[in-house]
C-alpha cells in the first residue's frame, strides 16, 4: 500500500499510476527516478512525457533522457537528443547540450553493431558517466524552477520525440563485397522520365490554376454590382514556367526554411552522424570529393525511419535523415541509406522532387489547417462543408502527387544501384530497406495512426508507408521470403502498381541479391526467382473490367462513325446531322465504362458464406499467397482494433487500419447514406467482416463493422459501385441520344 502514496513509483503498477496523472507529476516522478538510478522507470516514464504538447516539459524530459540514454549506454540516442536540445534559442539549454556533446564526444564508442545484436534495446553498460553528467538538479531541469524569460519562444524548436523499439527479428548479416565490378547505368530513361514529369506537374498545376480562375471570374460575373478581374483572364502559362524554374533554383532554401518551420528539421553536425555510422561519414566524404559536392545532412526529429533528398546540385543539396533512422539501422545499414540518397543527387532526379515538394506540402498543410477548422466546427451543416473542402484540397494534393509516381518509381531502381555500386553492400541495403519498413509499420502501431510527416513526405521516401503498415507489421511473424514472394512472382504485379508511388520492395530486393550472386556472397534472403507463378487470365481481365471498357467504348465509337459515314455517303441513312462532331465518342466511352464495372461488381463482392470465411489465425497464410490478386479476395472475420486519424481530416477514410495480433490491414469503406462510419469505432476493439484482398498493397473491403456492445456498421461499397455505373450508363445514352 506504501507503493501507491509513494511520492516516486517503484513498481510496475506504480508506474502506471502515476503515468496516468498529469504530466507534470509524470515529469517529477520521472526525474526523481533519474536521481535514485532507476533507469528503467526513468526511461518509461520520460520517453512519455517528451511526447506532451507543452515544450517547456517536454525539453525538461528530453533532458533527463540524455543522462538516462548516456547512463544505460545508449550513446546514439544521447547524442542524437543532444544535438536536439543543441539547437533551442535557450542560452542555458544550449550550453547544458553543447556540455553533453563534448562529454559524450570523449566516449570510446562501442561498434554499434555488437549493441544492436546483444539487446533489442541497444543499450550496454556505460561506466564511469557520475563523473561528467550534467546535474539533474540544475535550474534547467527542475520542474517548478525552469528559467520562465520567453521560455515558450525559446523552446519552441524543440520537437518532442518518442523512441520507439523495433519487434525482435533475426537478421543472417550476410557480409559484402571487398573488390567488386561496377554495373554501368544507363541514365538515358531516368532522365527522359524526369523532364516528363516535370512537364506533367506543370500541366496538371496549370489546369487548376486555369479552373480556380475561372472559378473566381464566373461567380464575380454572376453576382450582381461586381466585376471580374481582368488579371485573372490572362493565360498563366509563361508565369507558371518561369515560377517553376525558380522554385526549383531556390528549392534549397526555400526547403530549409519550410521543412524547420513546419517538420522540425534541423542541422546534423558531422560529429553525431560519425557517432552512429563512421562509414556514412566516410562515404559522404568521398561523393562530396568526387562529385565536387557539399551536401548537407539534416535531422528530423522522429521515431520513424526515413531518409530523403532535396536541392539540385551536389554543392546544394541536403539529405534529411530521421532519428529513428540513426537509432534502428546499423553503421553499415545507415551508409547504404545514405549512398541511396547520393544517387538522387548524382541523377539529378532530386531536382524535380524537391519542387514536388515545394508544390504538395502547402497544400497537405491547407488541407490539415481546413480540417482542423472543421473538428472545431459543432453544426452540422457547417461540417459537411468543411468536409468537402478538405477532401477537395486531399484530392488537389494526390493529383500533384500523383504526377510524379513513374519517376517516384524508377528512380529508387537506380538509386539502389547507385548505393550497390559506392558500397559495395547490397545486403546492407536489402536489411536497411526492410528494416525502415518494420519501423514504420511499428511507428503507426504505436501512435495509433498514419503520422502526417510520413503521408506528406511519403513521395520522396525511400519506402512507402503504405506497402509498410503489412509487410513491417507482418514480418516478426511470417519468414521476409514468404512476405514478399508476391512482389517478384507474380505476373501482373506490374499491371497491379501502376498507381504506387514506390516499387515493389521485394523486386527491388530480388534484383540486390541477384547481384549479391553475382558477387558470390552469402544471400541475406533467400530469394528465388525462377518459380513460374500462374494467374488464370479471365481472372485479371475481371479485375481490370472497367478499365478495358474505357479503349473498347472508344473502338465502338470508332466503329460506328466509320459505319455511318459510309452509310451517308452511300445515301442509305443520313445521320451526319446528328453525329457531326464526334461528341458521341465520349458517350461510348462512359458507357463502356459502365458496362466493364457491372461485369466486375459480381465477382468483385461474392457472398460471404460462413462455410468458407477465414479467420485471424489463417491471416499470415492468405497475405502470403504470390498468386492471389485483388479479384480473388477471401473471405474474412477479422478480429482487432481499429487504428486512424480523427475528425474532418479522415473523413475519405484514408487512414482506417485494421490491428489484428499478427498484421496491420489497411481498410477500405464506403459510408455514404449512413449516420456513422467506422471512423466512430477508432481505438475500439471490433470484428470486421469483408473482402480480404492481396495486391501490391493488401487491404480490406468492409462488409460489416461490428463492437463489442453489439452496433454494427454495414458498408455500401457494391450499392454506391452499382449506382456510379447504371449513373455513367444513363450519361452516354443521353449522349448517343441527344446527338
Amino acid at each position: 500500500m506504501w507503493g501507491i502514496f509513494s511520492p516516486y513509483p517503484s513498481t510496475t503498477s506504480d508506474i502506471k499510476l502515476v503515468m496516468s496523472r498529469d504530466s507534470k507529476t509524470s515529469l517529477e516522478a520521472g526525474l526523481a527516478a533519474v536521481k535514485s538510478e532507476d533507469w528503467k522507470t526513468a526511461k518509461t516514464i520520460l520517453e512519455t512525457v517528451a511526447m506532451d504538447d507543452n515544450p517547456q516539459r517536454a525539453v525538461q524530459a528530453q533532458i533527463g533522457l540524455v543522462v538516462v540514454y548516456a547512463k544505460t549506454g545508449d550513446i546514439a540516442g544521447a547524442m542524437t537528443l543532444s544535438e536536439i536540445l543543441a539547437q533551442s534559442n535557450n542560452p542555458e539549454i544550449q550550453e547544458w547540450a553543447n556540455r553533453s556533446l563534448e562529454e559524450l564526444l570523449k566516449r570510446n564508442r562501442t561498434d554499434i553493431n555488437a549493441r544492436i545484436e546483444e539487446d533489442g534495446t541497444g543499450f550496454v553498460p556505460f561506466e564511469d558517466f557520475n563523473d561528467s553528467k550534467p546535474n539533474i538538479n540544475e535550474t534547467i531541469i527542475t520542474p517548478d524552477n525552469t528559467p520562465n524569460h520567453d521560455n515558450h519562444e525559446h523552446s519552441s524548436s524543440i520537437v518532442p520525440v518518442k523512441i520507439n523499439k523495433l519487434p525482435t527479428i533475426h537478421w543472417r548479416r550476410s557480409g559484402r563485397a571487398k573488390t567488386w565490378q561496377e554495373k554501368k547505368l544507363d541514365l538515358i530513361p531516368l532522365r527522359l522520365l524526369t523532364a516528363g514529369s516535370f512537364v506533367a506537374l506543370f500541366w496538371v498545376v496549370r489546369i487548376i490554376i486555369v479552373f480556380i480562375t475561372s472559378t473566381i471570374n464566373n461567380t464575380l460575373v454572376w453576382l450582381p454590382f461586381l466585376e471580374p478581374i481582368q488579371l485573372l483572364y490572362q493565360d498563366p502559362t509563361t508565369f507558371l514556367l518561369v515560377l517553376f524554374f525558380l522554385l526549383i533554383a531556390t528549392s534549397p532554401w526555400l526547403l530549409d526554411k519550410l521543412l524547420s518551420s513546419l517538420y522540425g528539421i534541423q542541422s546534423l553536425e558531422t560529429t553525431v552522424l560519425e557517432m552512429h555510422s563512421q562509414e556514412a561519414l566516410r562515404i559522404l566524404k568521398r561523393f562530396n570529393t568526387q562529385r565536387r559536392g557539399n551536401i548537407k545532412i539534416k535531422l528530423l526529429p522522429i521515431a520513424a525511419p526515413i531518409a530523403f533528398t532535396y536541392g539540385h546540385l551536389p554543392s546544394m543539396s541536403r539529405i534529411v535523415m530521421s532519428q529513428g533512422l540513426l537509432q534502428q539501422l546499423t553503421d553499415d545499414e545507415i551508409a547504404a541509406m545514405l549512398a541511396l540518397q547520393l544517387g538522387h543527387v548524382a541523377h539529378w532526379d532530386a531536382s524535380v522532387m524537391s519542387l514536388v515538394l515545394l508544390v504538395t506540402i502547402p497544400i497537405y498543410k491547407l488541407y490539415q489547417l481546413v480540417s482542423t477548422w472543421g473538428d472545431r466546427v459543432n453544426i452540422t451543416f457547417v461540417s459537411y462543408i468543411y468536409i468537402a473542402i478538405s477532401s477537395l484540397i486531399y484530392g488537389v494534393w494526390c493529383l500533384c502527387t500523383g504526377c510524379v509516381i513513374a519517376l517516384s518509381q524508377v528512380r529508387l531502381y537506380y538509386a539502389d544501384l547507385f548505393a550497390t555500386n559506392f558500397t559495395g553492400n547490397p545486403n546492407g541495403i536489402t536489411r536497411a530497406l526492410l528494416k525502415i519498413s518494420n519501423g514504420i509499420a511499428n511507428d503507426i502501431q504505436k501512435q495509433e495512426q498514419t503520422n502526417w510527416r510520413l503521408e506528406s513526405l511519403n513521395i520522396s521516401l525511400p519506402v512507402g508507408f503504405k506497402q509498410s503498415i503489412t509487410l513491417g507489421s507482418l514480418a516478426p511473424h511470417v519468414t521476409f521470403e514468404s512476405l514478399l514472394m508476391w512482389d517478384y512472382l507474380n505476373p501482373y504485379r506490374y499491371w497491379l502498381t501502376v498507381n504506387n508511388t514506390h516499387p515493389m520492395l521485394g523486386d527491388r530486393i530480388q534484383r540486390l541479391l541477384a547481384i549479391v550472386g553475382k558477387w558470390r556472397l552469402d544471400r541475406e534472403l533467400d530469394i528465388d526467382n525462377t518459380n513460374a507463378i500462374k494467374v488464370r487470365k479471365q481472372i485479371f481481365g475481371l479485375q481490370i473490367a472497367p478499365f478495358l471498357g474505357i479503349p473498347t467504348g472508344l473502338a465502338f465509337a470508332l466503329l460506328i462513325g466509320v459505319v455511318w459515314q459510309t452509310l451517308y455517303a452511300l445515301k442509305i441513312l443520313n445521320l451526319k446531322w446528328i453525329y457531326d462532331d464526334w461528341g458521341f465518342a465520349a458517350g461510348c466511352i462512359a458507357i463502356g465504362f459502365s458496362i466493364g464495372t457491372l461485369i466486375r461488381i459480381n465477382a468483385y463482392f461474392p457472398e460471404l458464406k460462413s462455410t468458407s470465411i477465414q479467420t485471424n489465425e489463417h491471416l499470415p497464410a492468405l497475405l502470403t499467397n504470390p498468386a492471389a490478386i485483388g479479384i480473388d479476395s477471401h473471405g474474412v472475420k477479422l478480429h482487432g482494433k481499429i487504428l486512424g486519424r480523427r475528425g474532418v481530416s479522415n473523413s475519405l477514410g484514408q487512414d482506417l487500419i485494421l490491428q489484428t495480433t499478427s498484421a496491420l490491414i489497411k481498410m477500405h469503406h464506403v459510408s455514404f447514406g449512413q449516420p456513422v462510419n467506422p471512423q466512430d469505432f477508432i481505438g475500439r476493439q471490433v470484428t470486421v467482416t469483408g473482402w480480404l484482398r492481396r495486391d501490391a498493397t493488401p487491404w480490406l473491403d468492409i462488409q460489416s463493422v461490428r463492437t463489442q456492445t453489439g452496433k454494427t456498421i454495414n458498408s455500401t461499397h457494391p450499392i454506391w459501385a452499382t449506382v456510379v455505373a447504371v449513373a455513367f450508363q444513363a450519361w452516354g445514352a443521353y449522349i448517343l441520344l441527344k446527338g
